[in-house]
């Protein structure tokens, strides 16, 4: 068994299909805004794991996308093989970023706001 699709709230699915795939790089998978949405999946593995960006569309799904982002907790985890570089390269995109890249003991972090309610983490083992 292995995880074929997993989805994140957004504000706005169509936004988050556009920062999603010309900011973060990710490659459109299914993408019908007259249903309110999208998915996408890496550009380095288009058979992958699929993100459904969700419509925060009901009173508890935005509770816990605004619990989540106003403690800082990430909605999801982003994995890269050279995280200074995926930092440097979404920085100069204007992606807001908490915080430089930080070692801890199970890898080297990062975490930035997504535009779209959700604050994400890049991590490099």
């Amino acid at each position: 068994m292995k995880i074929g699709m997993t989805s994140v709230f957004v504000n706005d699915p169509a936004t988050a299909f556009k920062f999603y795939t010309e900011i973060l790089g990710f490659m459109e998978k299914m993408c019908m805004p007259q249903y309110n949405l999208a998915i996408v999946v890496a550009a380095e593995d288009t058979n992958g794991t699929a993100l459904l960006l969700g419509p925060v569309d009901n009173p508890l799904s935005k509770q816990f996308q605004t619990g989540l982002y106003n403690t800082g907790i990430p909605a999801i985890v982003f994995i890269t093989n050279n995280i200074q570089t995926e930092y440097e390269k979404l920085k100069a995109k204007g992606v807001h970023f908490s915080s430089e890249p930080v070692k801890t003991e199970w890898g080297i972090q990062a975490i930035f706001d997504d535009t779209c309610g959700n604050m994400i983490q890049l991590h490099q083992a």
